[in-house]
């Protein structure tokens, strides 16, 4: 059913379905409490006056309904559509890794549509390039089908959030091939560590800085910032400029830092509903708990 309704609103406008989107976006964030409430303290921690600018708070909320209808456009509608409204910048630095046939490790924030990258790089890249992506099946089951099924397609393969997918990524880097994953998602059954985000611990995934090390593969970051009035979007790749410690806890502080400084040059389209500092299960206390 949920397909069926997103193969409707895929044939709607782009500009439309953002529209929709925006408005939707504003009317969660007005009915949930516990959204809204995650909104507000996550952009104060970030320095953002939430708690004083209403109209920021529309915004963000607005940007993140926008967000969620887009989807119904990236993922239904066909590659070859989905890819003419989309540009890029720092395509040299995917590039410059492809030489060096390590392998690419790429992070993906939860910032503007982040579905959108994973398309364009797997697409743009000369012959096609495979892309191996983490994937954490949805909570709710009825959801899979539509999850898993829009964001397989040509030259991009999932690979579930357990260990039998942490083969997979390992494998693909062996090839030279790329992999990418969210590296703000809360990691569960204490596959993370804490390291600070926007100045508070949060629990931060260590394989990203883990397969690199394993395998020599290049650190790149890629985001896709959304344009104005439905033109599409923009993705931006970009470098480390840094090399990873050895230390599991310094390298994840290192990542958390270099997505802060994206974050803030879209600060808008961040997600910043999303409850980034829980204590996941089997996870060690908070440091700053009491």
């Amino acid at each position: 059913m949920l397909t069926f309704l997103f193969s409707l609103l895929s044939r709607w406008p782009l500009a439309l379905l953002q529209r929709i989107g925006a408005v939707l976006g504003r009317l969660v964030a007005h009915a949930s409490p516990s959204y809204r409430r995650h909104l507000i303290d996550n952009l104060s921690q970030a320095g953002y006056p939430a708690r004083s600018d209403a109209r920021l708070v529309s915004r963000v909320a607005g940007q993140a309904g926008r967000g969620a209808l887009e989807l119904a456009y990236v993922w239904m509608r066909p590659q070859a559509e989905v890819l003419a409204r989309t540009e890029a910048t720092g395509w040299e630095h995917v590039e410059a890794a492809r030489a060096l046939g390590r392998g690419i490790v790429f992070l993906t924030p939860h910032l503007g549509c982040f579905e959108v990258t994973a398309q364009y790089y797997a697409n743009h890249a000369e012959r096609g390039a495979p892309l191996t992506v983490l994937y954490r099946p949805p909570r709710k089951a009825w959801l899979a089908p539509l999850l898993a099924g829009q964001r397989a397609r040509d030259n991009l393969k999932l690979a579930p959030a357990d260990l039998s997918g942490v083969r997979l990524l390992a494998r693909a880097l062996r090839r030279g091939e790329a992999i990418g994953m969210l590296p703000d998602q809360v990691p569960g059954r204490g596959e993370g560590l804490w390291a600070p985000f926007f100045g508070k611990p949060a629990y931060t995934i260590t394989l990203p800085a883990r397969l690199q090390r394993q395998s020599g593969a290049t650190l790149l970051f890629a985001h896709g910032e959304r344009l104005a009035d439905g033109e599409g979007w923009r993705v931006h790749f970009s470098t480390l400029d840094e090399t990873l410690s050895d230390d599991p806890v310094i390298a994840a502080t290192q990542i958390n830092a270099a997505l802060e400084r994206l974050i803030r040059t879209s600060p808008e389209q961040y997600l910043w509903g999303y409850n980034r500092y829980k204590t996941p299960r089997d996870a060690p206390p908070r440091p700053d708990a009491t």
